[in-house]
């Protein structure tokens, strides 16, 4: 996902790196297990762990070195260990392909899990074409990470889906006719999402009665909100980050704007830290997984989770665990590490995991329903499984 500088993130990442200062780490680089050569699989991992992306960027290493680990000791992929070898992009595009072309040239790597924001992981997709690696982003939402290359997937919704959906969601669910919008114009998430629910907005035949922009690192948003309140409208859509959520739906309620406060998945960790959450009471959000599953797969996952690391897992950590479960699945469907075939056989993969039954499109992009999630009382609340199509 597309990033902004926010010094909230960076102090989450400080929390968050000590639970994970038990996996080595020498340098910029780790490895999770070992072996040797003719026993093992190497996979390689790139995330920002340090910087203003790490909140990030460490709960995703985190679920992929959970992978790993659940994989190994259930007996690896075909009897072979994974060796997962991982670098601290920074969030950085050179970074990350510095470190990419390090993980293929001297580490070996027969496919990486990463990058974790937009731009790092556009820069790695583009570099990756000369080597044909097999490459899974579990958190990068922009449409065209995955129009790189045919080796280039993703296991997160994409942000043109998510602007779409909700839009459908106000419509059928929430029963909306007429709907707002507020996004950060210079991010690409944002103003992408954004985008794609005005047009289905409109599509589906609701009123847009404002498309209010504002500028990144803007703290003031009561002039946008203002005009909203006087539009009176159904919905009010937000399709930013938790750090902006907590500013804008603060000072929704100080200006009265009493409309149904809706997002994309950005809203994950909205409730950490402290922030009074009333004043997103009811609000709901798309996600793909919820806590409240009675799936015993994510239950196991959460506890073993809190318990390894001291907090609770969000989307990003799920996703990552899902899409590393994905590579190991194709490794072991291509029967080889052959780039082609693991590309050939994550094409034509189906795998049921934490987020559900998932296949890939033509695009590479996951066809897999959204989870519904209200907030509720300092709670993430469960609404339903929707899905536009059904």
């Amino acid at each position: 996902m597309t990033m902004k500088k926010r010094i909230l993130a960076a102090l989450m990442a400080l929390a968050m790196l000590g639970a994970f200062s038990g996996c080595s780490n020498t340098g910029n680089g780790g490895s999770a297990s070992g072996g040797s050569d003719s026993d093992t699989i190497r996979i390689g991992g790139l995330a920002p762990l340090t910087g203003d992306a790490a909140s990030y960027g460490v709960a995703v290493n985190n679920g992929i070195q959970m992978a790993v680990e659940d994989i190994n000791a259930n007996g690896g992929i075909d009897g072979k260990q994974i060796k997962y070898i991982y670098y601290d992009e920074k969030g950085d595009t050179t970074e990350a392909t510095n470190a990419y072309n390090k993980l293929v040239q001297d580490d070996k790597v027969v496919a990486i899990i990463g990058d974790v924001t937009t731009k790092p992981t556009l820069a790695v997709a583009q570099t990756s074409q000369q080597d044909n690696i097999p490459i899974i982003t579990a958190t990068a939402t922009a449409a065209e990470v995955t129009l790189t290359g045919p080796n280039i997937f993703r296991a997160c919704f994409t942000d043109p889906f998510q602007g779409e959906l909700m839009a459908s969601y106000a419509s059928e669910k929430l029963g909306a006719t007429k709907v707002a919008v507020l996004s950060d114009m210079a991010d690409d998430y944002s103003s992408g999402i954004a985008e794609a629910f005005v047009a289905k907005a409109k599509e589906l035949g609701m009123e847009v009665v404002a498309d209010e922009k504002y500028q990144d690192g803007d703290v003031d948003f009561k002039s946008q909100l203002t005009n909203i309140k006087g539009q009176n409208p159904d919905v009010l859509f937000l399709p930013v980050y938790y750090e902006d959520l907590r500013l804008i739906s603060a000072q929704a309620k100080e200006v009265g704007v009493t409309a149904q406060l809706c997002g994309a998945d950005g809203w994950d960790s909205v409730l950490t830290d402290n922030f009074d959450s009333s004043v997103l009471n009811g609000g709901v959000f798309c996600s793909q997984y919820s806590t409240e599953s009675t799936d015993e797969r994510v239950q196991n996952f959460i506890s073993t989770y809190k318990e390894k690391y001291e907090m609770d897992p969000n989307m990003f950590a799920v996703l990552a665990y899902a899409a590393t479960n994905m590579m190991a699945q194709a490794i072991s469907d291509a029967g080889s590490t052959d780039s082609q075939a693991i590309i050939d056989a994550m094409a034509a993969l189906e795998y049921d995991g934490l987020t559900g039954h998932m296949t890939f499109d033509a695009d590479r992009n996951p066809q897999k329903s959204a989870v519904i999630v209200s907030i509720q009382d300092d709670t993430y609340k469960f609404v339903e499984n929707y899905d536009p199509e059904a």
